[in-house]
């Protein structure tokens, strides 16, 4: 399967679709590639739906995505230099499990890409 990367300043951006993540579903667990289309879509669909409610996700061993509201805050308009209200807002963010991070330390000194 050919995954689409992207090389931006020395680093590659790996870029799985939904599509790329049912067709590895398909092919290295065996389901019928409707099963997998469905899978994937009902996985991120929880996410979302949780998200929405408020509800922190967490997802053992890779990490947690959890709601962070940031207040108001001054800016500018980088045309004109006046100065503009940013206004409040609520992010995801995402927070890599020590497992997680681990693996990705282990394998910068293993020297992996």
């Amino acid at each position: 399967m050919q995954v689409t990367t992207h090389i931006d300043h020395g680093a590659v951006t790996y870029t799985l679709t939904k599509a790329e993540l049912a067709e590895l579903l398909f092919q290295q667990v065996g389901l019928n590639k409707r099963e997998a289309k469905d899978m994937v879509e009902t996985f991120f669909d929880e996410i979302c739906e949780a998200l929405i409610k408020g509800d922190t996700v967490k997802l053992s061993g890779f990490g947690n995505f959890q709601l962070r509201d940031k207040p108001q805050r001054p800016g500018r308009n980088p045309k004109t230099g006046e100065e503009i209200p940013i206004t409040a807002r609520r992010v995801v963010t995402f927070h890599a499990s020590q497992k997680l991070k681990a693996a990705v330390e282990q394998s910068i000194r293993n020297g992996a890409n």
